[in-house]
């Protein structure tokens, strides 16, 4: 047993020091993706320090950060990407196992009866018991075969893991913008039951002047195409509530509370942060499906690994050892001992899947290569185009507050004009539909910044919370 024990010693210590055969993994993102972000008109200052926002900061609503938190625990997607997980650990537990030697040990009893004599008159029994132990067909890794592919199968759970933070991630930003989206329908329904009310006194007070003759058909005519379109819209709108929740709850994972819903973007505009994204690009590099991307291309390296392994020998080894004796009270004392080893070496001389092994991993890692640049490339765009967009929203949101405010102006200076007989309805009428559309479009201008704050936290990837 001493002499085993010591060969197994020696086995794995030359299972250790095979070689390596992959290609030497260099991180080059710079070649392709610019080191600063994008700069000009449509930029804001940036600022250097801390990049990205725990979601809990971004989501100051409390409200909001509770339905988050329900769909963080009961979202089918991020369970499917934790078990994703789990998987590849499995899987990588399995690969590693093959690196060291499995020792199994088994026992047995064999009785034989043997017939003696002419008339077979006497019998005789032999019963012998054996015990092993032993290890089967271990392959020696001099070559890193086995290696590479417990590597490959390691990458492939780090993989899986970045893949699982960025299911997170887009858990978060994808509920926090359903739920701004429920809050700027419920806001334009609001705003589609004013003017309707808005309408109907206004229809009423035209057909009154047309019944005595001061208004003519086509105002009155008018006066209720405005009605019908606010009545329309509120019928639009309540229908995009609807579906807005259903939106929301399936991002949860289930119900969510009446209470906790939102009534318009008020509180949510102002309890929505701005994500910092410093002023070097390689925060990206931490992305988590970036990092991800990149945990699959150093699997593929690996895959080259074992492929051009198995061009060389392969060295596997069958030990076993153990005791018989024919009676089970001495098996382990006294017993005949018996040990044996049987090395075995393979080669391929001709033909074999190895070559077109090795063109497939080589290809392989071509794809993931290109999948890594282009996930850091569209990372790069994602936060450009955010950035873009909030270094003109702040401007933008101003000129429309001034819009919506000149409108009302206009359209109670023109309503009051009306009603003194001084204008024709149809001027009345007109910044009547101007003030309504310029109401619609803040609102929906409030929901593209919000929006825009939440993409950024998204893009920029950068979440110790999670």
């Amino acid at each position: 047993m001493i002499r085993m024990r010591t060969l197994i010693l020696l086995v794995s210590a030359a299972a250790l020091a095979g070689c390596d055969m992959a290609p030497k993994y260099v991180r080059a993102v710079s070649s392709f993706v610019p080191e600063q972000w994008p700069q000009g008109v449509a930029y804001g200052a940036r600022d250097a320090g801390t990049v990205g926002m725990p979601w809990r900061t971004l989501a100051g609503d409390a409200m909001l950060r509770r339905v988050i938190e329900l769909a963080l625990v009961r979202n089918q997607d991020l369970a499917a990407a934790v078990a994703n997980v789990q998987m590849a650990r499995a899987q990588y537990h399995t690969q590693r196992s093959y690196q060291g030697p499995a020792l199994a040990a088994n026992g047995g009893a064999t009785i034989q009866r043997g017939l003696s004599g002419p008339a077979i008159a006497s019998t005789a029994d032999t019963t012998q018991f054996a015990g092993n132990v032993g290890i089967s067909a271990f392959e020696i890794d001099l070559f890193g075969r086995l290696k590479n592919l417990s590597r490959q199968a390691f990458e492939q759970y780090l993989a899986s893991e970045s893949g699982a933070r960025s299911t997170r991630l887009m858990i978060v930003a994808e509920t926090a913008t359903a739920y701004a989206t429920l809050a700027a329908d419920r806001e334009l329904l609001a705003v589609a039951r004013r003017q309707v009310t808005s309408s109907q006194e206004t229809v009423r007070l035209t057909r009154r002047l047309h019944d005595v003759g001061l208004v003519g058909g086509d105002g009155l005519a008018n006066a209720q195409t405005v009605l019908a379109q606010a009545q329309a819209d509120i019928e639009s709108q309540t229908s995009l509530v609807a579906q807005d929740r259903n939106a929301l709850e399936l991002l949860a994972g289930g119900p969510v509370d009446d209470a906790l819903l939102p009534d318009g973007l008020g509180m949510l505009d102002a309890g929505i942060g701005n994500v910092p994204a410093g002023l070097s690009s390689s925060v990206l590099l931490d992305r988590p499906d970036v990092v991800e991307a990149e945990h699959q291309l150093k699997g593929a390296n690996a895959d080259i690994g074992a492929a051009r392994a198995a061009f060389f020998p392969t060295i596997s080894l069958t030990m076993l050892a153990g005791v018989a004796s024919n009676s089970l009270a001495s098996l382990f004392n006294g017993a005949t001992t018996t040990w044996s080893a049987n090395p075995s070496v393979s080669m391929p001389i001709l033909g074999g899947t190895n070559r077109g092994n090795l063109e497939h991993a080589t290809a392989q890692r071509d794809y993931y290569l290109a999948t890594y640049r282009k996930t850091a490339q569209t990372a790069y765009r994602e936060v450009a185009d955010g950035l873009a967009r909030r270094g003109t929203i702040v401007r933008q949101r101003a000129a429309q507050h001034d819009f919506v405010t000149a409108a009302a102006k206009s359209q109670a200076i023109a309503e009051t004009r009306y009603r003194q007989g001084i204008d024709n309805f149809l001027t009345a009428l007109i910044a009547q539909r101007t003030l309504y559309s310029a109401q619609k479009a803040e609102i929906s201008l409030v929901l593209t910044d919000v929006a825009n704050r939440i993409t950024l936290y998204q893009a920029i990837g950068s979440d110790d919370s999670l």
